[in-house]
């Protein structure tokens, strides 16, 4: 033992009495604060859990720094110490347990004599000292004014009284809101330091020990951590309560015990973590092992389950708690497992009826038989002489899982008060449970549409590389409306899109779908970029009031090596020059979010060199609740900046740096582009007369670029489709020139471009007709063609794909 443990005395075994003493426990962290804090300890001082939690504990504990703290007197009540000082303990001063007594004047009971144990904890967890007290009236006994000077506090080797064992494994069930490892770890601590123990006249000492469960007998108490004399006393004690009054202590005891698991389920509508609240709430208080299976179909979020659950129903074992080592049952019933049950068992009849179902003794042969309906599963070892409660978890009246309860052989078995109990928390448990179902699926349905409409980039542009990255954010409702999009456009360009939808669920969705579409259809008619936002401010306007979203729209020309960038109210891009790897913010006009209306748009052209780096982002990447947003912006352009050996290797060097615990509320979109231009060698532009002459000329000029570019597999089709534009434009044009433009990237462009406004059209032509058998002869060549205006009349253009460039098709028959 410590030095500071009173020397042991051996305790005089008596026939035992009963008190009962309702106990509080504290229990303080390394900053002094209250991490937990019982039912009785709310009893006891008069203050909430939900107050205390967080407090100093000095303000709330009889402390005698209390007095000097608050001034006298005190609105609450007045501390007076009685021996060693509680602030000793709680300061950390104190190394060693210590145990004491302390007055507290109450405007509501008057004067109460407080006795109290304090623990000094090590360990991996925050708590750093244990505090038990109890109020001392209950061991006056039924003599009005009986003395109590001569009860004190104490410790005592847990080896000292018969029994300890039982008493150790019961200890757990004091320690408010705590999971099973945690509070085995103190109870270890608390063993080896001394147990708490009642001492009267220095003659005989009474253990301090929790019990749960209704009282039987004398000697056998009910409480929420009460002292149960385990080794009688000299001392008179209260009396035995009449069995009316016990009753309503445990029907008290239960209503606490339910209205505290009620306070500590359903924080989250994640359908496993709720799971694992409920299963973890039952042990040890109210059983000593506890598994909780669900209907897989709930599970996978897919919807509300169709009929009754028969012996073809698969259930998931979400989670096992239990008091027992660590890992005792891992192989017996392992989490995560699937598994259908056997008809002639008791889980299958709680599944079936939708009612509890109690089993007081698993005796050998019920245990015997109820094991051999699984093939390849031994449950002996589990259930054998233990007391089994099976609980329906139901919405609805539909049957979602169930909670499989048992006690150990030594602790009261489970009784009708128990069932009903476990019912009403089965009960509770199970419309958490829906609530969490039904958020799982509708987030499962937003996730499905919303992944649905991100698109499918392609990494290699012409003259660009593009990577990107699409994080969920990790709050309630987190499928949000953020999206990206990368665009196609005549003439080599491509179009960077990335936007957010202000909300989240599945409208944030939906919306950003619409939004998405628009903006995919107003670019491939290439519409320029300020042109683009206004229209997409005006339908959003015409969608509704609540379309409201910010947008950054950017087209990048890899010929002419420049962005043309608007902007609508989204943060800005970053720009990291390949030259000196500097990384920048683009200033551009911020300009309003679409659907806000009245605010003009304006375009920004930026020069740009091959090799630059392009970096949009949605705010979710860069925004810190508490903080400037210019920090993050500022982080940024420092790891955008940071050298990587990939596009993937740099966007998750970004995503690394700004989101490094992975705990980002918002959602996160990130699109990088490599622009790499494309060389002047690659590019060949001629200027062609309005003159039936000139389409000869143009076959000739193709088939000679092509040879030189060592393209030989191209120069048939693209000589055919040439000449076929060429003689259109020759027809249809007006006064200026006719321009023919090749260029070679992953594929062959050509385009052929006059000043004639009507876009080329294709037409039906049949063997009959004269005219309409070019664009014919194109579509069936071309990889993808098409026609877009331009500012002096329209380009039709085409696209050989260079891997296996198409031979001519026999003539054909018109």
């Amino acid at each position: 033992m410590d030095p500071g443990v009173p020397p042991q005395r051996t305790p005089q075994p008596r026939d035992a009495a009963a008190g009962r003493v309702p106990l509080a426990v504290v229990v303080v962290d390394a900053d002094g604060l209250v991490s937990h804090w019982s039912t009785g300890a709310r009893r006891l001082f008069g203050v909430s859990r939900e107050d205390a939690v967080g407090c100093q504990a000095g303000e709330l504990l009889p402390v005698s720094g209390a007095l000097r703290r608050h001034g006298d007197p005190l609105p609450d009540g007045v501390y007076e110490e009685l021996g060693p000082e509680l602030d000793s303990s709680l300061s950390g001063a104190v190394a060693y347990p210590a145990a004491g007594r302390a007055r507290v004047d109450d405007a509501r009971r008057g004067r109460v004599d407080v006795l109290w144990w304090a623990y000094p904890l090590v360990g991996p967890g925050p708590e750093r000292l244990l505090v038990l007290a109890a109020d001392s009236e209950p061991l006056r006994g039924d003599r009005a004014g009986a003395d109590t000077e001569t009860i004190s506090p104490g410790f005592a080797l847990h080896t000292d009284f018969p029994g300890y064992r039982d008493l150790s494994s019961r200890l757990p069930e004091i320690l408010p809101s705590m999971s099973v490892q945690e509070a085995t770890r103190i109870v270890a601590q608390i063993l080896e330091l001394g147990y708490p123990v009642l001492e009267f006249s220095h003659h005989d000492r009474i253990p301090v020990t929790p019990d749960w469960g209704v009282p039987r007998r004398p000697g056998h108490l009910a409480a929420d951590g009460p002292l149960h004399t385990a080794v009688g006393s000299p001392v008179p004690l209260a009396a035995p309560r009449p069995e009316l009054d016990l009753e309503y202590a445990a029907v008290r005891e239960r209503l606490e015990f339910l209205n505290e698991v009620s306070g500590r389920i359903g924080t989250s509508l994640d359908l496993e973590r709720t799971i694992r609240e409920v299963t973890s709430a039952a042990v040890p208080r109210f059983t000593d092992f506890a598994g909780t299976h669900l209907r897989a179909a709930v599970l996978a979020g897919e919807g509300f389950p169709d009929g009754p659950p028969d012996v073809t129903t698969i259930w998931h074992r979400v989670w096992v708690e239990h008091n027992d080592e660590p890992g005792r049952w891992d192989d017996t019933v392992p989490v995560g497992e699937s598994i259908a049950f056997p008809e002639h068992t008791p889980f299958f009849q709680c599944m079936v009826t939708g009612e509890p179902v109690i089993v007081p003794y698993v005796s050998e042969e019920l245990s015997n038989r109820i094991s051999g309906e699984f093939e390849k599963r031994d449950l002996r070892p589990l259930i054998t002489h233990r007391s089994l409660l099976i609980v329906p978890l139901k919405a609805r009246d539909v049957v979602l899982g169930f909670m499989v309860l048992m006690r150990r052989p030594g602790r009261e078995p489970f009784d009708d008060i128990d069932r009903t109990t476990g019912a009403e928390l089965a009960a509770r448990a199970g419309l958490v449970l829906d609530n969490a179902r039904m958020y799982t699926y509708q987030e499962n349905v937003a996730e499905t549409l919303q992944d649905s409409m991100l698109p499918q980039i392609e990494p290699r542009m012409a003259g660009c590389d593009i990577a990107t990255r699409y994080l969920p954010g990790a709050r309630l409702g987190r499928v949000g409306g953020d999206w990206f999009d990368s665009v196609k456009l005549p003439g080599s360009r491509t179009a960077l899109v990335v936007g957010d939808v202000m909300g989240h669920g599945l409208n944030s969705a939906a919306m950003m779908g619409q939004l998405r579409t628009a903006v995919l259809t107003m670019a491939t008619m290439e519409m320029p970029p300020a042109q683009l936002l206004r229209n997409l401010d005006d339908l959003a306007r015409r969608l509704g009031e609540q379309y409201l979203a910010t947008c950054l729209y950017a087209v990048y020309d890899p010929i002419r090596s420049e962005l043309q960038i608007a902007n609508a109210g989204h943060i800005p891009p970053v720009l990291v020059r390949a030259e000196d790897g500097r990384a920048e913010l683009l200033d551009l006009p911020t300009g309003a979010p679409v659907g806000v209306g009245g605010v003009a748009f304006e375009a920004v052209t930026v020069r740009v060199r091959p090799g630059d780096r392009l970096v949009l982002c949605t705010d979710g990447l860069v925004e810190v609740r508490g903080q400037d947003i210019g920090a993050g912006l500022a982080a940024l352009c420092a790891s955008a900046a940071h050298p990587a050996a990939s596009m993937a290797a740099a966007c998750d060097t970004i995503i690394r740096a700004l989101n490094p615990s992975g705990g980002r509320k918002d959602d996160v979109a990130l699109l990088m582009a490599r622009l790499n231009g494309i060389p002047d060698g690659d590019v060949a532009e001629w200027q062609l007369a309005l003159d039936p002459r000139e389409v000869a000329r143009a076959r000739r000029l193709v088939r000679g670029r092509l040879l030189d570019w060592d393209l030989p597999d191209a120069v048939e089709a693209a000589e055919l489709m040439v000449s076929e534009l060429v003689t259109n434009a020759v027809k249809h044009g007006r006064t200026h020139h006719i321009g023919l433009r090749l260029v070679r990237t992953g594929a062959l462009l050509c385009e052929v471009s006059d000043d004639e406004p009507a876009p080329a059209t294709l037409l039906g032509a049949t063997a009959h007709d004269e005219f309409g058998r070019g664009l014919v002869l194109v579509s069936r060549l071309a990889s993808e063609w098409g026609t877009s205006a331009t500012a002096r009349g329209k380009t039709v253009w085409f696209e050989l794909a260079l891997s296996r460039v198409p031979r001519p098709r026999p003539p054909i028959a018109w």
